[in-house]
């Protein structure tokens, strides 16, 4: 690569970063937004909280269950070792008792025999020693004391603070995603400028050639060429394996295949910066959401001691088994009032505002650490937009140094050492440049993250 034509580019690059900036939706590239979608649908922790959420929402549903009536089916045999009657005496009683009865309805004297023609209805049994029932059972809650009530909102708000979790976890993979491509795209423009400080080297190894064969150098020249060559090659390898862990990374953090990876040239562009108004982070209203949960959740545990209305039936499919005691089908409305339970309902609902105030204090902590990061974010963007106008006029210096002394090098008025020297002066500018445009990156991620507006 020639000076002019890189000195060019850099302006270009320079420009980009100083210039007003569109949304960040429309700024990244669609390379980063492919990945960032394929990491969002390979992330284990997003799918554990998502199943989490489903919970929560079943959680909803076993509470609005207990409003629903419960119906029962039974059905049971059972064979006692006899029938159950009445005793002798009783027995006694009740034939004549139907001998009376007889006797008036046919109008026999009361003193008079009863006559042995008429025959008598055996007394019937209690409970047949044969037993088979068939029946239906309705329980039906009328009335739950607003415990269930409460828990359905306890798990209605636990949805939301796991979504909102959800939420939060996707920000910092997203930011994580980003950071690891804006690392790619750092080497690669690292990668540039070596093959730019590749290219002077030749140059100069050409040069110091042709002086050698016309004795004009001598071969510690050369040697110094060489020594060159070999720590730039050093520095291309290292280079090299960053890009091979940062694809390993990416390809562990979006199941991409590594072939794809491999062939992405990642560029670092501009991120926007414009004024943004800061929005409630999603870490925030998960743990408000928490909190409300563990309000509602320690109202419920206080309601344990509210009385509870039910209403309870029952229907006997079957008559033939059923003792003389036993009602075909009964009906009836009860309640269920515990007046003590040994302080286990107190002591629950304090343990749940105790749980609450520790949500209150999470997020009054998490809200200084965000303002704090907020502030950091946008004092690392000034500093990087300065790192780069600093790096930018030490490119220029660089490379007006390298042209003097490379001249004077050809007119043998300085000596090839100092040429190396200026060329290393040239290719840390050029880092710094590059490293600049990473930070700006990074710190415009980072104040998007604190703002709450990444929104993916």
């Amino acid at each position: 690569m020639k000076i002019n034509s890189l000195k060019i580019s850099i302006l270009c690059f320079l420009y980009a970063v100083l210039a007003p900036l569109p949304s960040l939706a429309q700024e990244l590239d669609p390379a980063l937004e492919i990945l960032i979608q394929k990491g969002l649908e390979k992330s284990r922790s997003i799918n554990i909280n998502q199943l989490n959420a489903q919970q929560a929402q079943v959680d909803q549903n076993l509470a609005k269950a207990v409003f629903l009536p419960k119906i029962t089916l039974n059905g049971s045999y059972t064979r006692l070792n006899d029938n159950i009657t009445f005793d002798d005496d009783t027995q006694n009683l009740l034939i004549a008792t139907q001998k009376l009865l007889i006797k008036e309805a046919a109008g026999i004297p009361f003193n008079a025999s009863f006559p042995a023609n008429i025959p008598l209805q055996e007394v019937n049994h209690l409970q047949n020693k044969n037993i088979l029932k068939s029946s239906v059972d309705v329980d039906w809650v009328l009335f739950s004391g607003f415990e269930a009530t409460n828990a359905i909102k306890a798990a209605r708000h636990k949805e939301a603070s796991l979504n909102y979790a959800g939420m939060a976890e996707k920000d910092r993979i997203v930011v994580n995603i980003i950071e690891t491509y804006d690392k790619l795209a750092l080497v690669n423009a690292s990668e540039q400028v070596l093959a730019a400080s590749e290219d002077y080297l030749r140059d100069q190894e050409y040069f110091v050639k042709k002086a050698i064969e016309n004795g004009l150098g001598t071969p510690i020249h050369r040697k110094r060429i060489e020594l060159a060559q070999q720590q730039l090659a050093a520095r291309q390898l290292e280079f090299s394996h960053n890009k091979t862990l940062l694809i390993e990374v990416l390809q562990q953090l979006t199941g991409e295949e590594k072939e794809i990876l491999q062939a992405l040239a990642p560029n670092l562009t501009a991120l926007p910066s414009n004024e943004m108004a800061t929005e409630k982070r999603n870490e925030i209203k998960a743990l408000e959401e928490a909190e409300r949960a563990t309000a509602y959740k320690a109202k419920m545990d206080r309601n344990h001691t509210v009385p509870k209305v039910a209403l309870k039936g029952h229907y006997e499919f079957r008559e033939n088994d059923l003792s003389l005691f036993d009602p075909r089908w009964y009906a009836g409305v009860g309640i269920k009032w515990t007046l003590f339970d040994g302080g286990q309902s107190r002591l629950k609902s304090q343990k749940s505002k105790l749980e609450g105030e520790k949500y209150r204090e999470q997020i009054q902590e998490a809200e200084e650490l965000i303002a704090l990061s907020i502030v950091k974010a946008e004092l690392s963007y000034e500093a990087s937009l300065q790192n780069s106008r600093i790096a930018q006029k030490e490119i220029e210096l660089a490379e007006a140094t390298f042209e003097l002394v490379n001249k004077q090098h050809k007119n043998d008025l300085a000596s090839i050492t100092e040429v190396l020297d200026a060329l290393k002066d040239l290719e840390r500018a050029n880092f710094q440049l590059q490293e600049s445009y990473f930070g700006q990156r990074r710190a415009v991620t980072t104040l998007l993250h604190a703002k709450g507006l990444l929104n993916y």
